[in-house]
């Protein structure tokens, strides 16, 4: 599998595409794809880059069918791929990317590892130090998005680049209350003032904590990885659709009963 990581980190670092894994590897299957996965973080790391979190994608099975996802699916996030926001703004530059989409999530600091095989939403939260609005720009490196569900974990599970807003603090008082909170609060994207899509917290896996607990639960049979530690930045999956973007364009996000996020403002170069 280490040509194949080779060829998707060379593609990664041109924007480009590659030919089809699944055609030239015809039992090309999960572990098959999390064997990419970890040569291709042993090659990032030989170069420097560090991880300093998790993004886990397909968490809304609203659009699974649009994709032919099966499974959610994660990756590393490095720290050449994370942006903090400052004030909940930011500017990107898109050279180099693939068929870039944009997914509003919401991201959190580990302040100690997820618990395995708990489905407990404010106990999984006991984990966490802060919450935020995030945005993440994924990418494929398989020709218009046409790929198996296994392809799509192979290819870095698409992650290009996080971008974290203002954190806000999860104290053990407000748990129960910010629980309920993360299950329904809903969210608006916005294209240059025009709306794009909306979704709901309980989009990504029912509740955002409840893919943390996915994570937890995976990397418990994938001793090949790292398991979850504290100062990690997880995202949760895309609440939205995920939408083309393109140089020029501004993208703003809106949280809506989610004390202290009000959203993110995200523009767009070359």
């Amino acid at each position: 599998m280490k040509q194949y990581a080779h060829e998707l980190l060379a593609a990664w670092d041109t924007g480009s595409c590659v030919p089809l894994i699944s055609a030239r590897e015809k039992n090309f299957d999960w572990d098959d794809a999390y064997e990419v996965s970890a040569e291709l973080i042993r090659q990032r790391r030989a170069r420097g880059e560090k991880i300093v979190g998790r993004k886990i994608g397909f968490t809304n099975r609203n659009i699974w069918a649009q994709y032919g996802a099966t499974s959610p699916i994660w990756h590393p996030v490095y720290d050449r791929t994370l942006v903090m926001a400052a004030n909940g703004n930011a500017t990107l530059s898109l050279a180099q990317s693939a068929q870039p989409l944009i997914e509003p999530e919401i991201a959190f600091q580990l302040k100690s590892p997820v618990p395995v095989n708990c489905t407990d939403p404010a106990t999984i939260l006991r984990s966490v130090e802060w919450y935020a609005p995030s945005f993440e720009i994924v990418c494929c490196h398989f020709a218009d998005w046409k790929c198996s569900p296994a392809e799509f974990a192979a290819d870095f599970s698409l992650h290009w680049r996080l971008v974290v807003g203002t954190p806000v603090a999860v104290t053990a008082d407000i748990i129960p209350a910010f629980a309920a909170q993360l299950h329904d609060c809903t969210i608006a994207l916005n294209r240059d003032g025009a709306p794009m899509d909306q979704g709901k917290g309980s989009n990504a896996l029912d509740h955002p904590a409840l893919a943390l607990a996915f994570l937890a639960d995976i990397l418990a049979t994938q001793p090949a990885f790292d398991g979850l530690e504290a100062g990690e930045i997880i995202t949760t999956g895309t609440l939205t659709a995920a939408l083309p973007v393109k140089p020029g364009e501004t993208w703003q996000s809106r949280y809506s009963g989610l004390p202290g996020v009000k959203g993110l403002m995200l523009r767009f170069t070359d």
